[in-house]
């Protein structure tokens, strides 16, 4: 009765060694996803794919019909992470058995942070997502009835386990140097994301009650920075727009002093990503996000009064060169291509160049793109070491040197000056909650994290962070048009679209009438055709489905999701989040 099976794997005959240890954390990395996109949040114009939040922020998604919480038996995927419970348990089984190994024991601690590591990831996506969560510290069997049916523990146990899990990680996961493998200040980075996140969602979700509970999150953020800062020897590399292009198309990360975590792509082992698919399949990127960037001399956009009727061939003028390697400019050619590539206004016309890959040795289509990819890097560890110093009104002209302008010296855009900040009314009303002696430089600390990280996958957590959730009530738009007719969008002096209220009003002829690629706003029974402008015949690219079905954005509910009601239903005592 004591002997185990000796043709299978159990949990009593194998965790053995070290060795074993490693081989089971392999299995672990499919839990860590990378992002290449921003959807959906208030940086994208229109998505033409299904999107949870956008379906729910529409009214069409309730407990009734909402996915996740492992509902359907398939991983969930939010957040950039599994969500389901069978990849906690797999955290767990490494966890409660870890310990049985024989060896150095700082290798089997090692190994160990590495399951707290994942362990935190995922509960992290819990929070995110439904604000608390059943916490777990052992695998769970079929005769713990007490654990299968509890309900969600609260917020501040969870979180409190997540930030010991971070610091067990922290303090015993080894400074290897492998940026592909998990390591001492992945841990590190994961701790000071999760703090900032929960220490500026306190302070700002006072519906929570948690105020004075915020600094401690905001003070660990610091704490964590700070160490990557001066003991992991990373920096910001490369100059220009190249140097910033390059952390996202290149072939080999392996020798960027900005990576602490990236995932590894190879063409010789059939190992490839998806990246060519940011250009022009399901999304664009918004006015919102273009009008953030900063021209070459530090000032916002707002206060220049030609800016607002530029057409698309001059907005990349005198701009921080990042907004260039995020939307694509006139005159860009895609991999493969000869030819200029013109834009599509029925997404908005600002298609994302940011991680497409440039070169056909690196873009080989659906699935084969070999361009390695950041999880974790330098300049977002010393953006949450701004903000979090920024939040406690702690900040100094020598903390914005050494965090905020190493990233505005890398592109050429004019270093920020605390003493001498400009008054943006375009950004001060997107943050309306930001108040105080410090709230300008807060608000430029905000700017720069949303353009430097565009389309990493962090701004709909910041927006739920921030308790900002009525940015996406507003209508998103595209590029501006002057007016019907045929556009020079390549920036060649020759027009190469045309856009036009009906099929009727279609007076091209000759040469053009073949060249040009024609759009119009309604079709020939007077049917809307996904697109209109926001002046009537002029103006910002807007879309129907905005008009049609607006985004009432209700808080605090949206920002959760509700739990599946069939779940409800096995254990009545999970309850359901704020507001559902």
């Amino acid at each position: 009765m004591e002997r185990y099976p000796q043709t299978s794997i159990s949990e009593e005959n194998f965790f053995n060694t070290p060795q074993d240890l490693e081989t089971y954390t392999n299995g672990l990395y499919e839990i860590l996803q990378y992002s290449t996109d921003d959807v959906y949040s208030d940086n994208i114009s229109t998505y033409s794919g299904s999107n949870e939040w956008d379906n729910m922020l529409r009214g069409k998604i309730d407990e009734k019909n909402v996915g996740g919480w492992a509902n359907d038996g398939r991983p969930d995927y939010v957040n950039g992470s599994h969500s389901d419970w069978g990849t906690l348990r797999k955290c767990n089984v490494l966890l409660v058995n870890g310990y049985r190994a024989q060896g150095d024991e700082s290798e089997v601690k090692h190994y160990v942070g590495i399951g707290k590591f994942f362990r935190a990831w995922f509960y992290f996506s819990q929070i995110k997502k439904y604000g608390s969560s059943p916490w777990y510290p052992k695998p769970l069997q079929t005769s713990d009835v007490d654990l299968l049916e509890k309900g969600q523990d609260s917020r501040e146990l969870v979180v409190d386990s997540i930030m010991a899990d971070l610091q067990f990680a922290a303090e015993n996961i080894k400074a290897i140097e492998s940026r592909t493998r998990i390591n001492k200040w992945a841990a590190l980075a994961l701790m000071a994301r999760v703090a900032l996140y929960e220490g500026t969602y306190r302070k700002y979700h006072t519906e929570l009650n948690l105020q004075g509970t915020a600094n401690a999150f905001l003070e660990k953020a610091i704490w964590a920075t700070n160490e990557i800062m001066t003991k992991g020897g990373f920096e910001i590399t490369g100059n220009g727009a190249e140097g910033y292009r390059n952390l996202f198309i290149s072939g080999d990360l392996s020798g960027n002093k900005e990576m602490i975590l990236y995932a590894d792509y190879d063409r010789t082992i059939g190992h490839g990503n998806n990246t060519s698919s940011v250009l022009d399949w399901q999304w664009h990127l918004s006015r919102s996000l273009a009008d953030s960037y900063l021209k070459l001399d530090g000032t916002p956009i707002s206060l220049d009064p030609s800016y607002a009727k530029r057409q698309f061939t001059q907005i990349f003028e005198d701009r921080d060169p990042r907004m260039a390697e995020t939307i694509m400019p006139a005159g860009f050619i895609a991999s493969g291509d000869v030819q200029a590539k013109k834009v599509n206004p029925t997404y908005g016309g600002l298609g994302q160049v940011k991680f497409y890959p440039r070169t056909q040795d690196l873009n080989g289509g659906y699935g084969k793109n070999y361009n390695d990819l950041p999880i974790f890097r330098y300049a977002e560890v010393l953006l949450i070491n701004a903000e979090a110093k920024a939040e406690l009104g702690s900040i100094t002209a020598n903390d914005i040197n050494n965090t905020i302008n190493l990233l505005r010296n890398r592109v050429g855009v004019t270093p920020m000056d605390m003493g001498n900040l400009p008054n943006d009314p375009v950004i001060a009303a997107q943050y309306p909650n930001v108040t105080g002696a410090n709230a300008k430089v807060i608000l430029e600390i905000r700017r720069e994290r949303r353009v430097e990280m565009a389309c990493e996958g962090l701004r709909t957590d910041d927006i739920k962070r921030w308790c900002v959730g009525e940015l996406m009530e507003r209508p998103s738009e595209g590029m501006y048009i002057p007016g019907f007719g045929p556009l020079d969008i390549t920036g060649d002096g020759e027009p190469d679209i045309a856009i036009f209220k009906t099929p009727a009003d279609n007076n091209l002829s000759g040469e053009d009438k073949d060249k040009l690629t024609v759009y119009t706003l309604f079709d020939e029974t007077g049917k809307e055709q996904g697109i209109y402008l926001s002046e009537g015949d002029k103006g910002y690219i807007r879309f129907v489905k905005d008009k049609n079905i607006p985004i009432t954005f209700i808080a605090p509910k949206y920002y959760y999701y509700p739990i599946p009601f069939t779940q409800v239903q096995l254990n009545p005592n999970l309850k359901q989040p704020t507001g559902w």
